[in-house]
């Protein structure tokens, strides 16, 4: 997977991803950003997923949006 693709997967996680009240339920919203913007540009859906849910997490965690 291209530095690109990883890029535009966590940018789009981490502008789009609502966080959940939980750990769960970010790292699920993270996910399914990150592997729905990994498939629309034609990239492995699976680690864009990963990439998804770890970004919505640490967002979450960090930003005080979230809270």
């Amino acid at each position: 997977m291209s530095f690109k693709l990883v890029s535009v997967a966590l940018a789009a996680t981490l502008g789009l991803a609502a966080c959940g009240d939980t750990i769960g339920e970010q790292a699920l919203s993270g996910a399914v950003v990150g592997a729905a913007g990994t498939a629309i540009f034609n990239g492995n859906a699976g680690t864009g997923a990963v990439v998804g849910a770890v970004g919505g997490v640490a967002y979450c965690q960090i930003s005080d949006r979230c809270n």
